[in-house]
């Protein structure tokens, strides 16, 4: 154990990490993972499970099964049963995922943060002109949360209130590591990454984003809604409608790694009590409440 904590500290060093996770040719690799990661051979899985065990806290005691035909079917897990209970209050938007709460705050002049000192602009997120003339007026003065995935957390995202799914606009890009040290050195970042952006309305008619964002060696996302595996080999069309109902808590889709989740709100609601950089959050827990008139 001594080994490998002075290993993870020595690989966390920030220079070296970059240069590991980032200075690398990073969509080949993400491509070789996609194909690697579906191998069904049980010495590939094992070998493969203990190298992840190695370099992260990877816990299975949580996972539905504990035998795997893949490493894929390992990264995309479903959990045991009532693990992860919905918040019920209907003045609360619940977290889509596991994660580790990263940038939040308000949404400013059409600005949001992905790191202290790191702005870039919904107009650069959304990339289509549609998107930016609908959505950046509406979304003014509201709120913008961060939810970073790591690699051993659960993977799958769900519905965070009664809502509706009326457009994915799928947007190719790069695969820049999303960790806290690439956050502090990639300008605009989410903005660079390959991305969806699933344009969505609560049953009360607020009108709401989600954006889960692809990383390195995560470059695949997969939503229930549609019948297409979004990933770097896709080419389009990058604009899909969508006509799906979703209640609170329902499973919408899954990275096939680990990534990371935004979420842009109007005005109206306000970050949950203990919802702030760097604590984590469980799927289904209070993560935006509504402000009172």
């Amino acid at each position: 154990m001594k080994i490998r904590s002075k290993f993870n500290d020595w690989l966390w060093q920030e220079d070296l990490n970059f240069l590991l996770t980032n200075r690398i040719p990073r969509i080949t690799l993400t491509r070789f993972m996609g194909w690697w990661s579906q191998l069904e051979h049980p010495w590939i899985v094992k070998g493969s499970l203990a190298v992840w065990r190695w370099f992260s806290d990877l816990d299975l005691s949580e996972s539905k099964h504990q035998q795997f035909k893949s490493i894929h079917a390992c990264f995309t897990r479903e959990l045991k049963p009532g693990l992860r209970p919905i918040n019920t209050d209907a003045d609360v938007m619940s977290s889509p995922c596991d994660a580790i709460v990263g940038a939040c705050g308000e949404i400013r002049d059409g600005v949001v943060y992905q790191a202290k000192g790191f702005p870039y602009t919904l107009d650069a997120l959304l990339s289509a002109p549609e998107l930016v003339q609908r959505w950046s007026n509406q979304l003014e003065g509201g709120t913008f949360i961060t939810l970073r995935l790591t690699s051993s957390m659960y993977h799958r995202f769900h519905a965070p209130c009664d809502a509706h799914l009326s457009h994915v606009t799928y947007i190719s890009g790069d695969t820049w590591n999303v960790n806290p040290i690439a956050l502090k050195r990639v300008q605009a970042l989410f903005c660079k990454n390959e991305r969806a952006v699933l344009q969505m309305t609560s049953r009360d008619g607020l009108p709401f984003f989600v954006v889960p964002v692809a990383a390195v060696l995560v470059a695949s996302m997969r939503f229930h809604a549609l019948d297409v595996l979004l990933n770097l080999r896709y080419p389009g069309p990058n604009e899909i409608p969508c006509d799906a109902q979703y209640v609170k808590g329902q499973e919408m889709g899954w990275f096939e790694h680990g990534s990371t989740i935004l979420m842009f709100v109007p005005p109206g609601y306000e970050l949950a009590e203990g919802v702030i950089n760097g604590e984590r959050i469980r799927m289904g827990e209070a993560l935006l409440r509504r402000v009172a008139p």
